[in-house]
């Protein structure tokens, strides 16, 4: 049995599982944002890089380089530093590889506001994996668009990171599920010995955006000559709001008219739709005490604003359908915010200790906080609810009336002389209609501009780990590490209406219209009391593994590991709105709970001094009662030392989430729909030579939102993928070095929310009755059906009702085809004594991402497809970084460019294949404005620099200036969401501006 050496000491004391990615702590240097590391290191860090070799995320044995068969992106804590990033989460997603919904940190609207998330290849989040020393962790409660899950990368401490390696490459083989994409593997520090910390703070050029951030770390005991070191370490980070009016145009306003655009913030200034300033129509009611039960008809169209003297605005006169003066607003401006607030912080600590000389132990621990506060637009009262009056039911619509009396005590209204009855001073017309109170009701369009509204999101994820590592003779090496994480997510609805308490407030005359500055506290969180809704995910793992040198080939030894996993996860995403007593609150949920059960194994074969391959395999077996074997094989040629070719094929799986297969998860998207003609003339309209409708002027015809009620599938099969990349490495001198690689992949058994749920609602308008539109339904497919329909026409009781909510499940469709190029190259040039000039430039070009359908092929790359995720910021087809660092002695000066290449304004996955500009998503109605004004979001550079003086080898200053030349990001009019004419997940920084940063490092 060999001595427990120091090389020995690096390989067992990196606390990570068998897939772990083991560095010796002497270990200085590293590659910086290159898919490879050159093999040759610079003359001038020889000396600092030990020669102790480490494990590559994506294979289970040590090496001498990162230079495996699959191509791996490192980017260290120095290389990090350099470039000024501060989270876990921007230094992801600054890889070029992240492309097509990946969720960006001002993500505040959909069901993963809050939450940060990278997604490999645009394969999306939950097919990208996201490993923590090796070690999988839990999943945040709250999948992304209803159904994808993944690790909220604001729960990682970001002080406590050596490095980041990123596998650009299908890694199913090694690590099961997921994993199609890629891999981000974060490795934190395995000792830590002394104090050292950092403090910063700084804000944008215009004030806001402040941040303040610190940590600091104790360590003791060194490991090499004690045999033990533990270390604690704490974090804080803080981030100020930036609002959307700070900003200014066009980031404020829908109104594109003076640059060629379309004026879309004309709802803003309409008077039927609901703004801070109530406005009310004369109409009927027929059920005096049920502010639901206003007439289908208007009385008349003069409409009159509550509050004409408060327009802070100005005014506007309407004439035509609607008569009246109203108040002018501007939502956006008024309400919205680019940036939410966010607080984050952890605590961290590490135990490594030698148990004998060839045995080591440790033990980990963490704890960490982000609270994300996001303010939306205030909840209104509208022409249409998708809920009624009491839970469990739907609303008698065409909307909501005050009445002519109002009963203080809450009793019933219609019994003249009633303890309590008056006329209510809200309805402008009460006092003329006290005779006839059911022809004096008031319709009335409003949103609550005095409620507070938005969400306080605390996600908390506790995270334990440790393990026994060892070796057995000159040849053999075991591990065995176990892992419990549990995240808990509680959110804080603020400003939704409950249903009950609204109605009530209206027939009290509780809630003051004229003058909502009036109200109290006390009636307006009765009116809106906050909903708060925890929900958690929890993983617990145990992994073994062994490997053995086999024998000696040509190249070197043959290498040989097997490893099993044994994991349960469990999710419990709980309905915010389950009793249905809140107007347009979510109804999403999910839950499900199983066992993963899974064996592994690797070979390394250098069968030639030129050649190396590696083979992997891993069955993975789920409780549910389906399992999956993933292969993978590698190939590494380098004929001459200064060429290197690498290649790879791999076929791997992503398991259903929880919300896809579980029987009691659902969740609900709401779209626009406007009934057919053939519906408008079963209630008082009448209908097109095309089938489209013309209201007749009943409201009950207009446009409203249906509800998609996707539900949980337990007969889903895995997502299937298979994949090869193809790559060169090019090393000519010692300080530079280059390579290309090419990806090819393709998902099948695509998991997709109820693809027929179009076909289904147009199946039930096409009946004149409810039984017949039920039967409808049901014909399309296996579990579509009729979930809840709309409370009655009260023009047209014996009428078919509309449509609210239609049940459509998860199933396997379709196939995605992606490929793309990677390209990187980096110099360390030596220009004297002290001084040294690095750059590298990393790039991704994605070739092709389509989409094959029944209807046709989807082709996303380059455009704002898919759509539907992440709130539509597409797939631009470049992506790239550059960074150029100066060292001079003490001083080191940084500069770091990142670019997004330009991306069409066409999405294939709404109906129309078409990629030209004549399939624009927006399109200017301005005479004599061409269809490509707005058919390109342009592309978009921005350029970070950051500069550090040490002072001495224990305390140093740096300062960081972002986004130096105040590029502003580019229009996007055809984006959706709580963006008005951006993309914030790629042009985040150009949306903050230029900001300041300083601060200080030290260690004693």
């Amino acid at each position: 049995m060999r001595s427990f050496n120091r090389a020995n000491a690096a390989r067992l004391c990196g606390g990570a599982a068998p897939l772990a990615i083991l560095l010796s702590l002497s270990t200085a240097a590293f590659a910086q944002t290159a898919p490879a590391e050159p093999t040759v290191t610079p003359t001038d860090q020889a000396a600092e890089a030990a020669p102790d070799d480490i494990v590559v995320t994506g294979s289970l044995f040590r090496r001498t380089n990162t230079e495996t068969p699959s191509p791996v992106t490192v980017l260290t804590a120095d290389n990090l530093a350099k470039a000024g990033i501060t989270t876990a989460a921007d230094a992801i997603r600054s890889v070029s590889a992240d492309s097509g919904g990946s969720i960006g940190v001002g993500f505040q609207s959909g069901f993963s506001a809050g939450g940060v998330a990278v997604s490999l290849r645009g394969l999306g989040v939950s097919s990208t994996l996201v490993l923590v020393d090796g070690l999988r962790s839990a999943n945040f409660p709250i999948n992304d668009d209803g159904h994808n899950a993944y690790v909220d990368l604001n729960s990682i401490p970001f002080s406590l990171i050596d490095r980041v390696e990123v596998l650009k490459d299908g890694a199913s083989s090694t690590y099961g599920a997921d994993a199609i994409g890629g891999v981000v593997n974060l490795i934190l520090k395995k000792q830590f010995t002394g104090i050292a910390g950092t403090v910063e703070a700084g804000a944008s050029s215009r004030g806001d955006a402040a941040r303040q951030r610190a940590n600091l770390t104790i360590g003791y005991g060194d490991y090499a000559d004690k045999g033990f070191n533990v270390y604690l370490n704490g974090e804080f980070q803080q981030d100020g709001r930036v609002s959307n009016h700070s900003r200014g145009f066009p980031y404020n306003n829908r109104d594109l008219t003076s640059i060629g655009g379309n004026d879309n913030n004309g709802a803003d200034n309409s008077l039927t739709t609901p703004t801070p300033n109530a406005v009310v129509v004369r109409t009927t009611q027929t059920d005096l005490n049920n502010p639901l039960s206003g007439g289908t008809a208007l009385i008349n169209t003069n409409y009159t604003t509550l509050n004409l003297a408060n327009c802070l605005g100005g005014t506007y006169t309407q004439t035509g359908g609607a008569n009246g003066v109203g108040c002018k607003h501007n939502i956006e401006d008024e309400y919205f915010q680019i940036a939410p607030f966010q607080r984050k912080y952890s605590f961290n600590g590490r135990i490594s200790v030698r148990l004998a000389d060839n045995v080591e132990g440790y033990l980990t621990g963490s704890y960490s906080n982000s609270y994300v506060s996001i303010n939306n637009a205030p909840r209104g009262l509208r022409n249409t609810q998708p809920y009624g009056g009491a839970p469990g039911l739907a609303s008698s619509n065409p909307g909501i009336v005050l009445p002519v009396y109002i009963c203080t005590s809450g009793i019933n209204c219609a019994i003249p002389g009633a303890p309590g009855r008056q006329l209510n001073p809200n309805n402008p017309y009460a006092a003329a209609n006290a005779a006839t109170p059911a022809q004096g009701a008031a319709r009335i369009y409003y949103t609550f501009g005095d409620i507070d509204a938005g969400s306080d999101r605390t996600n908390e994820v506790y995270r334990f780990a440790g393990g026994l590592h060892g070796t057995v003779g000159d040849d053999w090496t075991w591990k065995v590490d176990g892992v419990y994480a549990r995240d808990n997510l509680e959110i804080v609805q603020r400003g939704y209406l409950n249903i009950a308490n609204t109605l009530n407030a209206i027939n009290t005359g509780a809630y003051n219209f004229v003058n909502p500055s009036l109200n109290t506290q006390a009636v307006r969180d009765f009116v809106s009391p906050d909903k708060i809704t925890p929900s958690h995910s929890e993983m617990y793992s145990l992994d073994a593994a062994i490997t053995k040198q086999l024998f000696e080939l040509p190249g070197g030894p043959l290498m040989v590991a097997i490893g099993g996993q044994v994991r349960r996860e469990s999710l419990e995403n709980n309905n915010q709105n389950a009793a249905l007593d809140t107007w347009g609150l979510t109804t999403s949920s999910a839950f499900g709970k199983h066992t993963v059960s899974a064996g592994y194994f690797e070979i390394q074969a250098p069968v030639l001094n030129v050649l190396e391959l590696n083979g992997s395999g891993r069955y993975d077996h789920y409780s549910e009662g389906f399992g999956r074997f993933s292969p993978k094989v590698g190939f590494k040629f380098t004929p001459i030392k200064q060429v290197a070719l690498r290649g790879t094929y791999s076929q791997g799986f992503r398991a259903p989430t929880f919300a896809e297969s579980g029987p009691r998860s659902q969740y609900a998207g709401f779209v626009t729909t406007q009934p057919p003609g053939n519906f408008c003339a079963l209630h008082g309209g009448s209908a097109t030579a095309t089938n489209t409708c013309v209201t007749g002027g009943n409201p009950y015809n207009l446009s409203y939102s249906v509800g998609r009620g996707f539900v949980g599938n337990p007969d889903l099969k895995p997502e299937t993928s298979r994949s090869f990349t193809g790559g060169i490495i090019v090393e000519p001198t010692s300080w530079f070095s280059a390579t290309v690689d090419y990806y090819n992949v393709k998902k099948s058994n695509l998991i997709a929310n109820g693809p027929l749920a179009g076909d289904a609602i147009v199946a039930y308008y096409r009946q004149s009755n409810l039984a017949a539109a039920t039967a409808a339904v049901a014909a399309v497919g296996p579990g579509y059906s009729v979930n809840t329909v709309d409370g009655i026409d009260p023009a047209f009781p014996n009428a078919l009702p509309r449509l609210l909510i239609i049940n459509a499940p998860f199933v396997n469709v379709n196939f995605d085809k992606t490929s793309g190029l990677d390209f990187a190259a980096q110099a360390r040039v030596p220009l004297g004594e002290g001084l040294r000039f690095t750059s590298r430039v990393e790039a991704t070009y994605i070739i092709q991402y389509d989409r094959h359908t029944a209807q046709g092929v989807q082709k996303y790359a380059g455009t704002m497809g898919p759509y539907d995720l992440s709130s539509g910021n597409g797939t631009p087809a470049w992506r790239g970084n550059w960074q150029n660092t100066l060292d001079l002695g003490k001083l080191s000066l940084s500069a770091t460019a990142y670019y997004v290449g330009k991306i069409k304004a066409v999405a294939t996955d709404q109906g129309n294949l078409d990629t030209s500009c004549a399939a624009a998503l927006y399109k200017s109605s301005q005479p004599g404005v061409p269809n490509d004004r707005f058919c390109y979001v342009k592309r978009f550079i921005n350029v970070d620099l950051n500069a550090t003086i040490a002072v001495n080898d224990d305390f140093s200053f740096f300062g960081n200036i972002g986004n130096v030349f105040g590029a502003r990001a580019p229009i996007a009019p055809a984006s959706y969401a709580s963006s008005p004419n951006y993309l914030t997940t790629w042009h985040y920084a150009g949306l903050i501006g230029r900001t300041f940063r300083a601060g200080a490092n030290f260690k004693f």
